[in-house]
């Protein structure tokens, strides 16, 4: 079969995603841990209880809660997070047979007060919000996603409608969010009726703007049996990636080092990294091979090598960018050409690079199958030495940039480097060719993205260069002079652009303007916007554990964002005591 996929080599202009609704920033209520790291940890730990334990649900509510004071005690939480953990603990044992569950037999169950309330233009009616679709919250997404999925649909307090749906046989599962207190009501509902749910608690209850761990709700709307990678421990599969940088791993995939260059060179590629390029790789190739439970974790030589290939790339790419941008440090280290010097350091790059390629024609894949993954590795390093020289070429001249032009060279220099790992993993199982394409999309959001976060680590002193100080290209440099009064707010940003004022002489001065023209927040919606465009991407791919994976990857690479039935009622008339609920339009 003839392969038509090496990625197109139009250069086109970089196109801002749709913005993404954002959740109001608040505190959790006192029994909800604040910390979404926190939450996720216990979530862990929910499920590892769970599966040792091999439990069968229904559980009464006092076998759920005996589980979770045991999670709890073990995690060294606050006794306080009981009824949370207990909540998690029956989510975890309805995992499997709700994803046994044709999402047309599911409901989703949301509330209205996910919506902005004072913005809200939605009216109600006896089924609860009529969604305008206006984009200010995340109720529309959530509810034009899962009912193109299938799903049932109500956006409103538990009532009695839902319980004539599970007898009337029309539906089999719930999805549903909803507060805490109202969830601990509806335990023995759900034992009784022995029907399959996961609940996603909001983090407040007080009726008015809540917010809920969106990735979550959003996981659970996609849970499927045809989706393997939900059994997949990412974690497990991130640590077995990383060991492959090992000296003694490397060694057996790459051959013993020979002679000093090699030496060099193999001690660089074992430093410390990220490793997200080479674990992308594997990623793709476990999803399209197919996948079992997270013990049964068992790679070929082939995908190693490919996954070593790719991080000599970008092992090479970061020796050449540390020379070109005259950084000494990284990984808290100095860089190779402050410790050997700058030829010893470009020729070990140079050398990174040729194995990089010698190690994609020893895989063991069909001739026709490697031509292809060797054309798209050198169509992957013509794209992002065009992104790093535009960088370079504009430091001979400074000029102001926009944003999307600063977004073009992200898009160039580093979402060729996802690109390629992606599309290597791909070959390699024999993808069908719609596969390409969709992965094409999602390594451009997904670049783009990191490099968007990589900006905003800068700023905030996490990252072991600094564009902002060394005035180099800079998002926030631009988004800041776009939004700048004439005068002098301008002037600063033009000669920083210009390079004719240093970082130094007008740090204060310039933070100042971050801080008043909402500088980082733009910054952070345009990430998010990114990652929901990564995610949207995903939609017409076939393999529903294709599409998962790469799903749950996100949530890995960029780690999560800063922030049923029945019952609702009572908490909100106990709330709206000395607040107007509205449910009209606003004026």
């Amino acid at each position: 079969m003839e392969l038509r996929t090496t990625p197109d080599t139009r250069r086109h202009l970089v196109v801002l995603p749709p913005p993404v609704p954002k959740q109001i920033g608040r505190r959790t209520q006192s029994n909800i841990p604040n910390a979404r790291a926190d939450r996720e940890m216990l979530k862990r730990e929910v499920q590892d209880q769970v599966a040792k334990a091999d439990i069968v649900p229904p559980l009464s509510l006092s076998e759920l809660r005996e589980h979770a004071q045991q999670i709890v005690k073990r995690s060294g939480m606050d006794p306080i997070f009981v009824d949370y953990v207990t909540l998690l603990v029956n989510n975890e044992t309805w995992r499997h047979d709700l994803a046994a569950i044709p999402y047309e037999r599911r409901l989703l169950l949301v509330p209205k007060c996910l919506r902005v309330e004072e913005r809200c233009p939605a009216p109600f009616d006896e089924l609860g919000l009529l969604c305008r679709e206006c984009g200010q919250c995340s109720l529309h997404d959530l509810t034009v996603e899962a009912e193109r999925l299938g799903y049932a649909v109500l956006v409103a307090e538990g009532s009695s409608l839902v319980m004539q749906m599970i007898e009337s046989g029309r539906i089999d599962a719930i999805v549903g969010v909803s507060c805490l207190n109202v969830l601990e009501k509806c335990f023995p509902h759900m034992e009784a009726a022995a029907i399959p749910g996961i609940s996603i608690p909001l983090l407040q209850d007080d009726c008015a703007n809540t917010t809920v761990d969106l990735e979550w709700v959003w996981d659970a709307i996609h849970l499927t049996s045809d989706d393997a990678s939900y059994r997949l421990d990412l974690d497990a599969m991130k640590r077995e990636v990383s060991g492959w940088f090992e000296p003694a791993v490397l060694d057996s995939v790459m051959g013993p080092a020979d002679g000093e260059t090699e030496s060099i060179a193999r001690e660089w590629l074992g430093r410390s990294g990220k490793r997200w390029r080479p674990f992308l790789c594997a990623c793709v190739h476990t999803a399209l091979e197919g996948v079992g439970g997270e013990t049964d974790l068992d790679f070929g030589d082939a995908i190693k090598k490919l996954a070593v290939a790719v991080e000599c790339f970008h092992k090479a790419s970061l020796i050449h960018d540390d020379i070109e941008d005259g950084d000494l440090e990284r990984y808290s280290e100095k860089t190779l050409h402050a410790e050997y010097g700058m030829p010893v350091a470009l020729n070990v790059g140079d050398f990174l690079v040729g194995e990089g390629y010698r190690l994609i024609a020893e895989v063991d894949a069909p001739a026709e199958t490697k031509v292809e993954m060797l054309r798209a590795a050198a169509q992957g390093h013509r794209t992002l030495s065009r992104g790093q020289g535009a960088e370079l070429c504009w430091t001979l001249t400074p000029r102001p940039l926009k944003s999307l032009e600063v977004l073009e060279i992200f898009r160039e220099k580093t979402a060729p480097a996802f690109g390629i790992a992606l599309r290597l993993g791909a070959l390699l199982a024999r993808a069908e060719e719609p596969v390409y394409d969709v992965l094409d999309e999602y390594s451009e959001a997904l670049g783009i993205a990191y490099q968007i976060r990589d900006d905003l680590e800068d700023f905030s002193g996490e990252s072991d260069s600094n564009d902002l100080h060394d005035l180099r290209p800079s998002l926030l440099l631009a988004i800041a002079l776009r939004r700048a009064e004439a005068g002098r707010e301008t002037e600063l940003l033009e000669g920083l652009w210009n390079r004719t004022q240093t970082y130094a002489g007008v740090e204060t001065e310039l933070l100042r303007i971050f801080e008043e023209r909402g500088v980082v927040g733009k910054a952070n919606d345009l990430l998010d916007a990114y990652e929901e465009q990564a995610v949207r991407s995903l939609s017409t791919l076939s393999s529903a554990t294709l599409k998962g994976l790469l799903r749950r990857v996100i949530g890995k690479v960029f780690g999560q964002p800063p922030a049923m039935e029945g019952y609702c009622s009572e908490f909100e008339a106990r709330n709206a005591a000395s607040r107007p609920t509205r449910a009209d339009a606003p004026a």
